[in-house]
């Protein structure tokens, strides 16, 4: 019997960007400099194919410093960290190397800026994720005001209305991102905003290429973790773009094969964290089903890279 025939629209950018790419090589290289066992506090990325790789390399995840053992390295995750985890690494004198995304790191060093020229923060990003938890925790209890959606800058109760700013957590949807700072601005006109935008090229990069993608499929498919924001943001990005039918997946053995019967074209993209492995594993399911035409839609190149922390360097 023949194949039905389909197309598959392959967006780029998609899957890693240069701060996962970063993480993961200083996890590797920490277990050849030191070998194992690597303790790395949360998963080095929002990615299980990913983690169980570096686990059966010699890596140990833990959630909390109190779970390492104070005479082997410590890596905290590319999501960041409070300021007390590395100040608490230090009395225990671990080794620790932090492999935090250089643009969280940015979101930090702005917050920090902000608290010493007597400004609160108003920090828009989702509760409980370990990157807002990180930047949060980088400023004393208070200064830092959370706020998830439009409805929740009506309730903000600030200690000065007009001594604020606000920052974003890296990951989230650039369109629904804009209607909070929106709200923002409207409640609070003298609110101070980010030298420059927060949400991090590689977010915004893959959601311009679902939003080119959408309009041309039955349906959208996210290669990435239930637990990874970027990738959560990229099914949402792509149902408002237009296909009704987008969906998470962590790898092939994920798909709902039923609910795509009798479609002829699919979009594919992958989560920041989402290695192209999975994205190849997909499209090999899609072929031994279909007769599959690949067309790539390219909406940006990336050119970004992030150097490893010195100490695990080689010296020059």
């Amino acid at each position: 019997m023949s194949k039905p025939s389909l197309i598959l629209y392959l967006a780029a950018p998609r899957g890693f960007c240069a701060g996962v790419d970063r993480a993961i090589k200083i996890v590797e290289m920490a277990l050849q400099k030191w070998g194992a066992p690597v303790y790395v506090r949360h998963e080095i990325v929002h990615n299980r194919f990913v983690v169980d790789g570096l686990r059966a390399k010699g890596a140990v995840f833990v959630e909390e410093l109190d779970e390492c053992p104070p005479d082997r390295p410590v890596i905290f995750s590319a999501h960041g960290v409070p300021k007390a985890v590395p100040a608490e690494a230090r009395r225990r004198n671990m080794v620790y190397v932090d492999a935090t995304c250089p643009l969280v790191s940015k979101v930090h060093i702005e917050a920090e800026r902000h608290f010493a020229n007597g400004l609160q923060m108003v920090m828009i990003g989702h509760a409980g994720h370990p990157e807002t938890l990180g930047t949060m925790g980088q400023l004393p209890e208070g200064e830092v005001l959370l706020v998830e959606t439009v409805d929740d800058v009506a309730g903000l109760d600030p200690r000065d209305p007009e001594k604020l700013a606000f920052i974003t957590q890296t990951t989230l949807s650039v369109d629904d991102t804009a209607g909070i700072v929106a709200a923002l601005k409207a409640r609070f006109p003298q609110i101070v905003g980010p030298h420059k935008e927060d949400i991090c090229y590689a977010t915004t990069n893959r959601q311009e290429a679902v939003k080119s993608v959408a309009p041309k499929v039955d349906a959208i498919l996210v290669i990435g973790a239930p637990n990874s924001s970027n990738s959560k943001r990229l099914v949402e990005v792509g149902a408002a773009a237009g296909c009704s039918y987008s969906q998470l997946v962590q790898r092939a053995t994920d798909i709902d094969w039923r609910a795509l019967e009798g479609i002829t074209s699919v979009g594919i993209t992958a989560g920041a964290s989402a290695p192209e492995v999975l994205v190849n594993e997909v499209i090999d399911a899609f072929r031994a089903r279909f007769d599959v035409t690949v067309e790539p839609v390219e909406t940006a190149i990336e050119r970004v890279e992030f150097k490893v922390p010195r100490v695990l360097r080689e010296p020059a």
